[in-house]
């Protein structure tokens, strides 16, 4: 059997992403710890540009000081796995100050990239949001204000892990809800953030529990220099009644709130939409016909976790559950929303477990004009934003772009209802001998959750397709973790 290269992406998924990297200060001529964060964000063909002046001497000592818990990281192994034919050249950082700007206007206002952080614990006060801005986020939505008394849980977090594993989740509930601070001093730090960071965009996150304070701080957004205010509506865990994503299920009260806004402040409005209801979009084409300029989709998404450890003095409650695990539902609140008849009238920003440049990419390809990112930094911190911008500038060189917009919406039109959906042709899979271990996952899955279209031979440990009882479901290539299952070409369906 032949041996198998090191998967990177793999390996530098055990890497924990180190604060003053140990690996970093022991490597005289790189950053090993820069490398294999772009490999963990998606950017593995930019990788090689942090490491290219590092000797074999330089990556050893990199990988003996690594601290891992359970054992090093192989810095040397992962880097060389990257084969010359699928790196850029190291000088292709260089190249890419002369690619297109990620520049595009947002419900009128121009931003410098699609990246904003979202209303959430990632902003909560002016040391923060200039960190982030000094990092190369375009933008903040604030912490979302009200008039009323904010008090926090402890503990408010949970997550969801793999067993045995701690740091890397998948998702993410919490219990908090909006700024503890004074009104007035929120306002403060808005105001002072746009006057410190005037290219930057700030946006406003208020929520009311009557049209009065709905009006009221809607006109302390506009005086404190806001670029925009967002109406949260959709908040999971209000204490408050008539707050939060109660408003959001109801299309009479966002159009009656986004109604009052719009005619008290000139600065766009923008509504956030709850992912807790059947229909998004009745709210939505509400909020559109009381004039909205943007929607934000979606919240978090009411859930229950059961972790000991996170209750709050022997108790448990519902609450909000965000992280790359909700990623697909989100997509498909944007995707419903970009269908809408009415959307033309509006901007759209996303929302929903997004990590990477690509899950950034694909929200805007399903209409988004920005998008928000809060869990992915609570876990890996601001210094994210970096290979969002490398990974969508070397993806918009690829395929020859010179303005974000020509991607927005762009994959829309591949969406069909199920009934139009191709229903002559398949696809068979294509198994890839060589990188084939054995494990007869494939098999197993097939037998036991598939159309029983596979066999295992025992004496090689290799599986046989049955093209007679296949019918190109593909759970084998989604089980494979190789990734030695491929697909051959659509063929039509036999009689």
């Amino acid at each position: 059997m032949t041996s198998q290269r090191l998967n990177v992406y793999e390996e530098a998924s055990r890497c924990l992403l180190c604060k003053d990297a140990p690996c970093t200060k022991a490597c005289k001529n790189g950053d090993p710890a820069r490398a294999i964060r772009a490999i963990r964000f998606d950017n593995h063909k930019l990788a090689l540009h942090w490491v290219c002046e590092c000797s074999d001497a330089d990556l050893e000592r990199a990988e003996q000081s690594c601290i891992h818990y359970n054992w090093p990281i192989r810095i040397r192994e992962m880097l060389r796995s990257i084969h010359e034919d699928d790196a850029l050249p190291v000088n292709s950082l260089d190249k890419l100050e002369n690619a297109p700007s990620l520049g595009i206007d947002f419900c009128g206002i121009r931003c410098e990239n699609p990246f904003f952080l979202a209303s959430s614990a990632v902003c909560t006060n002016y040391e923060m949001v200039a960190k982030a801005f000094e990092l190369g986020w375009a933008g903040v939505f604030y912490k979302t204000i009200t008039m009323q008394d904010i008090r926090e849980v402890s503990p408010r977090f949970d997550a969801m892990h793999d067993n045995g594993t701690h740091g890397d989740f998948y998702g993410f509930r919490n219990m908090e809800q909006l700024s503890e601070l004074p009104v007035d001093e929120d306002f403060d730090i808005l105001r002072r953030l746009k006057q410190n960071y005037p290219t930057k965009i700030v946006v406003a996150s208020i929520m009311g529990q009557s049209v009065e304070e709905w009006v009221l701080l809607a006109r302390k957004v506009e005086e404190a220099g806001c670029d925009a205010v967002e109406l949260n509506f959709s908040c999971p865990q209000m204490k408050y009644e008539g707050m939060g994503s109660d408003v959001g299920q109801s299309a009479e009260l966002v159009r009656q709130y986004t109604v009052c806004v719009k005619r008290c402040v000139s600065i766009p409005v923008i509504t956030k939409m709850t992912p807790n209801i059947t229909h998004i979009t009745e709210p939505a084409s509400a909020c559109i016909e009381a004039g909205a300029d943007g929607l934000s989709a979606i919240n978090t998404i009411k859930s229950v976790t059961m972790a000991v450890d996170s209750e709050v003095s022997g108790h448990l409650t519902i609450s909000g559950y965000s992280g790359r695990a909700v990623r697909p539902i989100a997509m498909r609140y944007v995707l419903e929303l970009a269908q809408m008849a009415n959307i033309g009238r509006v901007e759209l920003s996303g929302i929903g477990g997004i990590e990477t440049w690509r899950d950034a990419l694909e929200f805007i390809q399903l209409g988004c004009s920005n998008v928000q990112v809060c869990t992915s930094v609570m876990q890996y911190g601001y210094r994210i934003v970096e290979d969002m911008i490398l990974g969508l500038q070397r993806y918009m060189v690829k395929r020859g772009i010179t303005d974000v917009r020509q991607l927005v919406g762009e994959r829309v039109p591949k969406f069909l209802s199920p009934d139009s959906l191709d229903r002559d042709t398949v696809i068979y899979p294509k198994f890839n001998r060589e990188q084939c271990v054995g494990c007869g996952r494939c098999v197993v899955s097939c037998s036991d959750g598939g159309h029983q279209a596979l066999e295992f031979d025992a004496v090689t440990r290799t599986p046989k397709l049955l093209g007679s009882k296949c019918v190109g479901c593909h759970l084998c290539r989604l089980v494979c973790p190789t990734g030695a299952i491929g697909v051959s070409k659509r063929v039509a369906k036999k009689k």
